[in-house]
């Protein structure tokens, strides 16, 4: 008997801070601009040391990081509409859920400060300190998968972010695509089903579902 999981991203997908994220790094760019077309969409779904990656210098990279962990200490984390009535049926089905993020450990801290009822859904949770390749990578998928007795295949993937899409696909889950961040024209073809968030689908619309 299959043994089924779901795994989500974070921002975008369980949390409505992908916007507040796309003001901050278009500041960024604005201050120490990398030439990047779109930046601040560019880099969605990527860890920190990536994104540290377009800086070289030592001074700027420190800069920036004391600016997102001072951004991150003041934000306010708020579920998106559905996300706890979507997670309370997986958990009465049986079915587990872990969370796969590019965020760090001390943004989750802040997170479940916040939002500790959050937590109680999750067997396992992968962030950016526990993986050594960054989305599109589909690394963090099949770690959490394995952390939670699946098999990437038998389990589905919920993204917002190009990079996350791919990493979903790469793993071989079969993916859910929210439109949050990108317009619905954006993920045609990348996705066995897009929706407008976890209010609009259930878990037996969720097993129904085959890879595209």
């Amino acid at each position: 008997m299959k043994r089924y999981g779901a795994l989500f991203d974070l921002d975008g997908v369980l949390i409505d801070s992908e916007s507040t994220y796309t003001r901050f790094w278009t500041e960024i760019d604005r201050i120490y601009p990398t030439g990047i077309e779109n930046y601040a969409i560019a880099i969605k779904g990527t860890t920190l040391p990536e994104i540290m990656k377009h800086y070289d210098n030592e001074e700027v990279k420190a800069d920036i990081l004391r600016r997102i962990h001072d951004f991150q200490e003041t934000m306010s984390y708020s579920l998106y509409p559905g996300v706890e009535n979507f997670l309370s049926e997986l958990q009465s089905r049986g079915i587990p859920a872990a969370i796969v993020t590019s965020s760090d450990s001390r943004k989750m801290q802040l997170l479940f400060g916040q939002i500790p009822q959050l937590k109680i859904y999750f067997q396992a949770i992968i962030d950016a300190s526990m993986v050594s390749k960054s989305k599109p990578h589909p690394e963090g998928y099949i770690k959490a998968a394995d952390a939670i007795g699946c098999r990437p295949e038998d389990c589905f993937v919920f993204e917002d972010s190009l990079q996350g899409l791919k990493a979903g696909n790469a793993s071989g889950a079969t993916v859910v695509a929210l439109a949050t961040t990108y317009p619905r024209e954006a993920l045609n073809g990348k996705a066995a089903k897009i929706i407008d968030g976890l209010g609009d689908i259930t878990v037996d619309d969720m097993l129904s579902l085959s890879k595209p």
